[in-house]
C-alpha cells in the first residue's frame, strides 16, 4: 500500500505537490503516461467545490482517503479528475488541470484526435486523451488500471500559484498551481 502522506495535509500543499508526479493507464493494451503540470484545489469548506454542500452518492469518492480518484462531467460531457486528498471524512481534492505526455501519444493522440499542446492543456482534454472516465470514480490511485505515481517536490522558483480559472464562486482565491513556463498549462 502506498504511503500517501504527502497528500494528507491542507488541499493547497497537495494540489502544489502533484506538480511533477506522473498519472499512468493501462487501457486497451496501451499504457499512457503524463506528467501533472496544473492543478487546482478544492474542499468542502470552498463555495467553489463540489463538497461544499456535504458528501453525496455523486460526490462520495470526494470524501475518502487521499489518493482515490474522483472523476466528475463537466457540463455535461468533459470528465474532470481529482485527485482525493486530505483526511477521510473531510471532502477535498485536487483538479489536475493540464498534464504533460512522458510516453508514447499514439494512442493519446488517436483518442483526441489532435496533437502538440492541445493533446493534454485542459482537463477535458487530459481526460479524454487518457481514456478517464467516471467509471474510475473512487479508483485506488495506487491500483492498475489508472496509477499516480509520485515523483519529487518541484523548488519553490518552479511553481505558480494563482487564483482559479473556469469557476464563478470563490474566484478569489490563490489555489491555482502549475509549472513555471510548460507549454502544457491551459492558461498562464
Amino acid at each position: 500500500m502506498q504511503n500517501w502522506h504527502w497528500l494528507q495535509g491542507p488541499v493547497e500543499d497537495a494540489a502544489r505537490r502533484l506538480l511533477g508526479c506522473e498519472l499512468v493507464h493501462a487501457v486497451d493494451g496501451e499504457t499512457l503516461r503524463v506528467r501533472i503540470v496544473e492543478t487546482e484545489a478544492y474542499d468542502q469548506l470552498d463555495p467553489a467545490s463540489h463538497a461544499f454542500h456535504g458528501r453525496t452518492a455523486a460526490n462520495d469518492a470526494m470524501f475518502r482517503s487521499a489518493g482515490h480518484a474522483y472523476v466528475y462531467l463537466s457540463h455535461g460531457i468533459h470528465h474532470c479528475l481529482n485527485v482525493v486528498t486530505g483526511q477521510e471524512g473531510f471532502g477535498c481534492g485536487a483538479l489536475v488541470r493540464a498534464a504533460e505526455p512522458v510516453g508514447p501519444v499514439g494512442e493519446m493522440t488517436r483518442r483526441r484526435g489532435r496533437d502538440g499542446v492541445q493533446l493534454t492543456n485542459g482537463p477535458g482534454k487530459l481526460c479524454q486523451a487518457l481514456a478517464v472516465t467516471r467509471a474510475l470514480t473512487g479508483h485506488d490511485l495506487t491500483r492498475p488500471p489508472l496509477r499516480l505515481i509520485e515523483r519529487p517536490a518541484l523548488p519553490d522558483d518552479e511553481v505558480v500559484t494563482t487564483t482559479r480559472i473556469g469557476i464563478s464562486r470563490a474566484v478569489e482565491a490563490p489555489r491555482r498551481f502549475y509549472i513555471r513556463g510548460n507549454p502544457y498549462v491551459s492558461r498562464s
